[in-house]
């Protein structure tokens, strides 16, 4: 029965056995699984690994390759004979890489001594400079001497490199430093013709792409582009009177007590610039040292010309017929205008005095008799004729305009003392540029500075005609008398006619309410040969203690320096 019973349920089922065969299957999926996940992750770190080759090889090249600039030499500035007024020297500036640097102390001590840095000061900055390791450059000595830079480099520190600069340096010292002018460190100009010229001196710079190792030696060039140099700029100035003319300035102010004084010396056929001066004169013309280097007193200073002007008021008066040469003037020993009464500057009585003797005694009275038959109108017709008030055309950095007030802004007395040069401002050299036109029959010639920019002659602006030919040489006539027998007796020589022009001028206070009792402007402007003048020079001498006259001040400084010039150029009797 128990056997019927278990025959009438459900059959149980079938188990197989777990054969050998069986095991070997499971076997072999899993190891193809252990090797299919081997490749792929064979695959990836190969992948992984070239990856970071790849970036590993471009970080070696990029700090292994360097682009270096290759400076251009930059241009000299000669004088108009080609005597070098400003050249570059080739110098090395040595460099470091910090970061590459192990013992920074003891490589300080060393450079140092290389270097011939014996400044305690420097030393300690030089070690402190080697010790910051986030620094990946770092100077040592810009613009070494070569000879010094090749012994830092024998030192063989790693990270130590040099490469070419150029010390910009002035073979005549101080000589016409403010119009040379400075370049900086990194030789552009700052200043001066070094300014005004900059790009054209300056070339075009060059570049290297070289590979250097880790301890900055270099490898090998790979790309090289030269640099274009600069331009040389040929100056009008002649070193010789220039130099000369520096040296008759620099004997005025000591003798006189002056504050300051300048020169100019042209030709008025050609406007060319043979000299033009400030003093007190620079000693040692070197970046940094003297900031009174920027200052051209002669193109970007004002002072009020005093009586040398009243030459631009008798020849406006003369070419427009309001007066001739044969008039007289009775002249009273004052003349009142307006609010002010003019006196003259030394006393005297009441005189006749022809055109000629108002000019040769610098008669005050005279001047504003004359402006006052010319009307405002017709007076400011001549200063403007004369360019006053406006910029010169010869390119200098900083050149003033001057102060020419406009008729609206005229005075009832503005009649009374711009004729004698009071309340007008002019640089010397608009006053030394109308005297020119007066010594070249007329004509005005814009000054001229530069001669020539590399092969390119300079060009300046045509030539326009002031007063009549006839004029000119009148006003030339009468102001030999000055200096024959008249104000400027001192600027005579030997030899040679003179013609020239005193002027005194009280300067005005500061606070603009009126003039110093006590500080003056005295200037002299002379032309020679005055039958045909080929040189015109204008002096003017700040604040004089030994006398305030133009004529006892600046004529003597005048001859001295024509003179020299009158030899020197071979100019004959």
């Amino acid at each position: 029965m128990a056997d019927d019973a278990r025959g009438r349920g459900r059959a149980p089922r079938p188990r197989h056995p777990r054969g050998p065969v069986s095991r070997g299957v499971d076997g072999r999926i899993r190891l193809l699984r252990v090797l299919v996940l081997a490749f792929f992750v064979l695959i990836g770190g190969r992948a992984v690994a070239l990856a970071a080759s790849s970036n590993l090889d471009e970080l070696a090249r990029q700090q292994q390759t360097k682009v270096v600039e290759l400076p251009a030499p930059r241009g000299a500035i000669v004088d108009r004979h080609g005597q070098e007024l400003a050249v570059g020297a080739p110098q090395q500036t040595v460099y470091a890489t910090p970061s590459l640097i192990d013992d920074p102390l003891a490589a300080a001590a060393d450079l140092s001594k290389a270097l011939n840095i014996t400044s305690k000061k420097e030393q300690r900055a030089l070690v402190k400079t080697l010790s910051d390791k986030t620094s990946s450059f770092a100077f040592i000595a810009r613009k070494a001497d070569p000879d010094l830079a090749k012994a830092a480099l024998a030192l063989g520190i790693p990270g130590v490199g040099a490469y070419m600069e150029e010390e910009r340096s002035y073979p005549m010292k101080g000589s016409a430093a403010q119009v040379i002018g400075l370049a900086g460190m990194d030789n552009n100009g700052l200043s001066g013709i070094e300014l005004e010229y900059d790009k054209e001196l300056a070339g075009v710079a060059g570049s290297q792409v070289v590979v250097r190792d880790t301890s900055e030696r270099l490898l090998r060039t790979l790309e090289q582009t030269d640099p274009v140099p600069g331009a040389d700029v040929r100056l009008t100035l002649d070193a010789e009177i220039q130099y000369m003319a520096e040296d008759v300035l620099t004997r005025t102010l000591k003798s006189s007590g002056a504050k300051s004084a300048v020169a100019v010396v042209m030709n008025p056929e050609s406007g060319e610039i043979l000299a033009m001066v400030n003093a007190p004169v620079v000693k040692n013309h070197v970046f940094g040292v003297h900031p009174e280097t920027e200052d051209n007193m002669v193109t970007n200073d004002l002072y009020e010309p005093g009586s040398i002007f009243k030459m631009v008021t008798i020849s406006g008066a003369l070419a427009d017929g309001t007066v001739s040469s044969d008039d007289t003037f009775t002249l009273a020993p004052s003349i009142r205008v307006a609010d002010r009464v003019i006196n003259e500057s030394h006393e005297r009585g009441t005189v006749t005095y022809s055109l000629a003797e108002i000019l040769q005694w610098s008669s005050n009275v005279g001047a504003v008799t004359i402006a006052q038959m010319m009307g405002k109108a017709g007076l400011y017709k001549w200063i403007e004729a004369f360019h006053f008030g406006q910029a010169s055309g010869i390119g200098f950095p900083g050149e003033s305009s001057g102060i020419v007030p406009s008729l609206d802004q005229w005075s009832d007395s503005s009649i009374g003392n711009i004729p004698m040069g009071q309340g007008i401002a002019v640089t010397p050299l608009q006053m030394a540029t109308a005297v020119c036109a007066v010594a070249n029959d007329g004509v005005m010639v814009a000054p001229k500075l530069v001669l020539q920019v590399g092969d390119q002659e300079n060009q300046t602006e045509a030539p326009t005609r002031v007063i009549p030919a006839r004029v000119a040489k009148q006003v030339r006539k009468m102001l030999t008398k000055a200096v024959d027998a008249g104000t400027g007796q001192k600027a005579k020589i030997a030899g040679y006619k003179v013609a020239g022009k005193t002027g005194t001028s009280e300067k005005p206070l500061p606070d603009g309410s009126g003039y110093s009792k006590y500080n003056y402007v005295a200037s002299f402007a002379g032309m020679v040969p005055a039958d045909d003048p080929k040189l015109v020079v204008l002096v003017a001498v700040d604040s004089p203690r030994s006398s305030i006259y133009g004529g006892d001040i600046a004529a003597p400084a005048v001859r001295e320096i024509m003179s020299f010039a009158l030899q020197h150029l071979e100019i004959a009797p």
